[in-house]
């Protein structure tokens, strides 16, 4: 039989003396326990901490460009880590050398040859290598894009095809990339890019010499060229840019990693106009409108580094600036072939493009 409750009488306490009054005196008890107010906390801490750093930034690359050149430069991202001087470990008759441009610089630089003379350079030392120059065929210096080294794939990919279709490269590495000395500049990098230049002409006999330059290295190619003609009168046999831009100003504006800011008040004063201030232009737009070299200007149409109108209006710049129009070629690789930023080296239609352009000028 149930015993009813009296009135005014508390119930007897539980088996562990768990009554009413015993929760009453628990500090434990009269409320769950707030298990979700700690992640709460720390969530809304991450995000403070990250809205900070997100204002902090544009401020910080005002105040200190030099920040912002190592965004600009990337020679920071140094992979991949290989042994620059076994080049044979990623290419073929291939050999290593290195270059002092200035006082306390010694830039890095490998020399592959024509496919053609593959078999007899087995064996044969830098001398032999730096003969083979004059031997007609046409000499690419090849200048790289930010981040990496001459041994990144995507450079490793295009020194093959082109030397499959007889053509000489010289790659080599800005000062503080790779395996090169000293730090990276606009100034430094031209510095590199010339005194590369003087050498294999010194070497090359009649042989073609071309500026190949990609991304980063567009303005690197246009700024030597423009120096060639102004200070020594020299025009350069023909320049190649792949992935190019206007300006660094306008590449800044267009790189994906800038999209997070491109709404941020006064973006265009503490982010881009701040390219100036760390002495960074890279004007290809400025430099065509000199130059009289035969241009070849390549572009992805599916690059979502630097958009392809980048490129196009490169190439509008120089075709009204140049007087003989004939001298300008722009060639757009179409989104379905997917080469994107660093692959236009896949499609089999390259050398050819390259090579007839390079008849046609002659």
């Amino acid at each position: 039989m149930k015993r009813r409750s009296q009135p005014g009488v508390a119930p007897p306490p539980g088996p562990q003396g768990e009554g009413p009054a015993a929760r009453a005196g628990d500090p434990r008890a009269g409320s769950p326990r707030p298990r979700w107010r700690r992640p709460s906390w720390l969530f809304k801490t991450l995000i403070l901490h990250l809205l900070i750093i997100y204002v902090s930034v544009p401020f910080l690359m005002r105040l200190f460009p030099a920040l912002l050149a190592k965004f600009v430069f990337l020679n920071i991202m140094a992979f991949p880590f290989v042994d620059f001087g076994k080049p044979e470990l990623l290419l073929n008759h291939t050999v290593n050398f290195y270059l002092a441009t200035e006082p306390e610089v010694t830039i890095g630089v490998w020399h592959v040859l024509p496919a053609s003379r593959g078999i007899e350079a087995q064996g044969k030392d830098q001398s032999w290598y730096e003969e083979t120059l004059a031997d007609d065929n046409p000499v690419i210096i090849y200048l790289h894009g930010n981040g990496g080294s001459r041994a990144s794939g995507h450079r490793v990919s295009l020194m093959k095809v082109m030397s499959g279709a007889g053509f000489h490269i010289l790659a080599l590495d800005y000062r503080g990339y790779g395996d090169s000395s000293g730090y990276p500049s606009e100034t430094g990098l031209t510095t590199d890019a010339m005194c590369l230049y003087d050498w294999v002409k010194a070497r090359s006999g009649n042989s073609t010499v071309l500026f190949w330059g990609h991304s980063l290295g567009s303005g690197v190619a246009t700024n030597v060229a423009r120096k060639l003609l102004e200070e020594k009168g020299i025009q350069v046999d023909l320049i190649v840019l792949e992935a190019a831009y206007t300006n660094i100003r306008d590449a800044a504006a267009h790189i994906p990693i800038t999209r997070i800011y491109r709404q941020f008040p006064g973006f265009e004063y503490l982010i881009l106009d701040s390219m100036a201030l760390g002495d960074m232009f890279f004007c290809n737009d400025e430099n065509v409108k000199v130059l009289s070299s035969p241009l070849l200007i390549l572009h992805s149409e599916d690059d979502p580094i630097l958009p392809i109108h980048l490129g196009r209006k490169l190439f509008e710049i120089a075709l009204h600036s140049y007087e003989n129009k004939d001298k300008v070629k722009f060639v757009a690789f179409p989104e379905k072939l997917g080469l994107a930023h660093e692959n236009i080296c896949l499609d089999p239609e390259l050398p050819t493009i390259v090579k007839d352009f390079l008849k046609n000028i002659k």
